[in-house]
């Protein structure tokens, strides 16, 4: 009889750190979604001082930084972080290594008119002292943008994970099951203002172009919140 391996749960710092090889090359319908919401949602950054809350592989703060935006980008994968350091156009931003779940983050207060957390707060477990973090961070008439997995897909039994391709097996930085009730009721325990929450479903456009996303199709994918202090 074959037995199947389930998937394998990793530390998110280490989790991240192998998936920085291909992080950027998976055709993922979730980043798809995700960039153009919030590139909306940050609007014209030429001139701004924009912050990105683990940045990952620098998939927004390079594009950021391109744009005109003076970019600090915050991660403690050291995985992700070689993958950002290596693009162009990587030069325009300061790369700080920090662990965006235990704030304070080395970085003074009221510093940025943006500040992104970008696919990120699904792993994190302390939610109202991560979001007061990202209130001290940005100017009182500043934004704050929160994009995340959209809760519904746990019920689906999805959450962050890749194939690894040295093992062959599917592999998951450990997640948190947190509700959009959580992340409401953080951001207002942090006294930050809710602007507006948004989600995006997979449609059949998406399912067409991306053979990956047919299997969500008609679910929310995408959970979005917009901030001020």
């Amino acid at each position: 009889m074959t037995v199947t391996e389930g998937p394998l749960i990793l530390p998110t710092r280490e989790g991240y750190d192998r998936w920085a090889e291909i992080y950027d090359d998976e055709d993922n319908p979730l980043i798809a979604l995700e960039e153009p919401e919030a590139d909306r949602l940050l609007g014209d950054v030429r001139g701004l001082d924009v912050l990105d809350v683990g940045c990952g592989t620098g998939r927004h703060s390079v594009r950021l930084a391109v744009r005109g935006a003076r970019v600090v980008g915050v991660d403690f994968s050291d995985g992700m972080l070689a993958r950002a350091k290596e693009k162009e156009g990587a030069a325009q931003v300061r790369w700080v290594v920090a662990d965006v779940t235990r704030p304070p983050l080395p970085l003074p207060e009221r510093s940025f008119d943006r500040v992104l957390s970008a696919l990120v707060v699904d792993h994190v477990g302390a939610l109202p002292e991560f979001f007061a973090e990202l209130g001290r961070l940005c100017r009182e008439d500043g934004r704050i943008v929160v994009t995340v997995m959209h809760p519904a897909m746990m019920l689906k039994g999805t959450q962050a994970r890749f194939i690894d391709p040295d093992t062959g097996r599917e592999t998951r930085p450990e997640s948190q099951p947190n509700l959009i009730a959580d992340y409401v009721n953080a951001a207002v325990a942090a006294d930050l203002r809710i602007v507006t929450v948004g989600e995006h479903s997979v449609d059949e456009g998406l399912a067409a172009r991306m053979p990956r996303a047919e299997k969500y199709l008609g679910w929310p994918l995408l959970l979005w919140l917009e901030l001020t202090p």
